[in-house]
């Protein structure tokens, strides 16, 4: 459960981004849960949870809200402006982040982060829930191993299993964990087997129990430029697939970051859109619902075709 002030961060963060004008600290005060206490103590809690979204990389922009007189400033967060810079990553901070993109994705579209955007409407002010970004990536890992590994890699420590091997072999493995990584949604660790003194990867699927770590940690090192997505790309040799989709124009910012407009009818984008698992890319396609619209692969197009029937006929 996320702390008052994670869950205030998110609910400021969520107002000021579907707000279509500058709020002011009173709007602010009076819609986004959290802000308690006297005047000075909410002045105080504001000033602080500005400096902490300024520091992880989501700008607040600050305005008059007359335009005439530069009397009482406004607030508000640009979609457009809405990213991270996230560099290069080491495996251990692609494990990390997937786990904070799971919290933050349930707590953003949680009962207590809209309730901002309905009082903003009691207010009578715009605002666009639609137009946000997507908060973070849909992380789906099914695997009770991920959290104790993704500490492993962190802490530079052993661990051991026993692994199903590709000819259905189960064998006891002692493993120097690197990283973690996604290909086609399908999560891998990679590090290297002791056994064998080589580079492996292992299927988090086809380990067999609980992995135990050893106490001592900090006794291996991994070069600085591994990248544990690269790894799994040249040994796991995947293929990006692409598809053609119609983004409706100021939507779908999250399947806009890397793809490619290939024409406009002034209503919708034609987009290039490259993706690696199918069924992760529905999900995505799906969130944004009718304003994303696939025209081709055909197979892809039916699958999401299929999954709306699917929703429909649950809601009958």
């Amino acid at each position: 459960m996320a702390s008052r002030k994670s869950e205030r961060l998110i609910n400021l963060t969520m107002a000021l981004l579907a707000t279509r004008r500058y709020l002011s600290k009173s709007e602010i005060f009076r819609t986004v849960d959290g802000y308690t206490g006297s005047d000075e103590s909410k002045e105080r809690m504001f000033e602080r949870d500005k400096d902490d979204l300024r520091r992880i990389g989501i700008a607040i922009e600050v305005r008059s809200l007359d335009p005439l007189f530069e009397d009482e400033p406004g607030y508000r967060i640009h979609p457009e402006s809405y990213s991270l810079e996230l560099g290069d990553l080491s495996g251990t901070e692609i494990a990390i982040l997937s786990l904070a993109a799971q919290a933050w994705r349930g707590a953003a579209l949680g009962a207590s982060a809209q309730s901002a955007l309905v009082k903003l409407h009691s207010l009578g002010i715009e605002s666009d829930f639609d137009s946000l970004p997507a908060l973070s990536p849909k992380v789906s890992v099914d695997s009770a191993n991920f959290l104790p590994l993704a500490q492993a890699v962190s802490d530079r420590t052993r661990v051991s299993f026993t692994y199903l091997s590709a000819q259905l072999i189960q064998e006891k493995r002692v493993v120097e964990p690197y990283g973690l990584g996604s290909r086609k949604g399908i999560w891998y660790l990679v590090g290297r087997d002791l056994s064998r003194d080589a580079m492996r990867t292992f299927r988090l699927a086809r380990i067999l129990n609980d992995v135990e770590l050893e106490r001592a940690s900090g006794i291996f090192s991994v070069d600085l430029d591994f990248d544990v997505l690269e790894f799994l790309d040249s040994h796991l040799f995947v293929e990006r697939a692409i598809a053609q989709v119609r983004l409706r124009i100021g939507k779908g910012h999250a399947l806009r970051n890397g793809a490619k407009i290939l024409s406009s009818d002034g209503e919708f984008d034609l987009c290039e859109i490259s993706y690696q698992s199918q069924d992760r890319f529905i999900d995505q396609l799906l969130w944004h619902g009718e304003d994303a619209v696939v025209d081709s692969p055909q197979e892809l197009r039916d699958r999401v075709i299929s999954k709306l029937n699917s929703l429909v006929s649950a809601h009958d």
